[in-house]
């Protein structure tokens, strides 16, 4: 399944383009919403993640449209596993409440560590409670791509994919290898480095099934 991630755009044209998305990412932290805007959101669609970063606007405001966002229908709720164990008690009680799964991700924008050290990252997650577990790391050589890769043959609910263009393939070939899902960019503007649209995305898996 194709995750589309809409990151600074307009609630208008948002509204419009989340009616073609099998499941979107919603990026709260790169867009300025009113508080309705959220919920309505939140209720048009029955698959989204909900993703806030705290950089731009602090915990706060982090916490408090996350939960608006998993008390008005979000699918899935992402927290960073950076996030205080009290952040991560407090989502996860309100999202089970709300039949919203949690996703527990880990980002490192400048390397991809060793295979023990993503392995230990898994597991810490997996033990925190998380529904899936994420880890997006930055690639910079098939090594790193096939490091990334190798985590599926060891755990199920899990997206792990590269940022940057060596880690392409590794975004492409996730679904495949047993991911929920994976993260594709709309034709506006890409949330991640190295992410393709999702038209291409779409393409390359038609073509793959034999259906191009």
């Amino acid at each position: 399944m194709i995750c589309t991630s809409f990151g600074n755009i307009d609630f208008q044209p948002l509204m419009s383009k989340l009616s073609a998305c099998e499941m979107a990412e919603i990026r709260l932290d790169l867009m300025k919403l009113s508080d309705n805007e959220v919920a309505e959101i939140f209720r048009s669609h029955p698959n989204l993640i909900a993703t806030c970063r705290p950089q731009a606007m602090g915990s706060d405001e982090q916490k408090r449209l996350l939960q608006m966002a998993i008390k008005n229908g979000a699918a899935f709720v992402d927290l960073e596993v950076e996030s205080p164990i009290s952040l991560k008690i407090e989502m996860m009680g309100l999202a089970c409440q709300h039949g919203c799964r949690v996703i527990i991700s880990y980002h490192n924008y400048e390397c991809t560590p060793s295979t023990n050290e993503l392995h230990a990252i898994i597991n810490l997650i997996i033990k925190e409670g998380a529904d899936i577990v994420k880890i997006a790391t930055t690639v910079q050589n098939k090594a790193d791509a096939a490091r990334i890769l190798s985590l599926y043959e060891h755990y199920q609910s899990l997206v792990a994919l590269g940022m940057g263009d060596e880690g392409k393939i590794t975004r492409i070939a996730s679904p495949l290898l047993g991911a929920p899902f994976t993260f594709a960019a709309p034709n506006t503007s890409k949330t991640a480095p190295g992410q393709m649209t999702d038209v291409e995305m779409s393409t390359i898996y038609k073509i793959i099934e034999g259906d191009a």
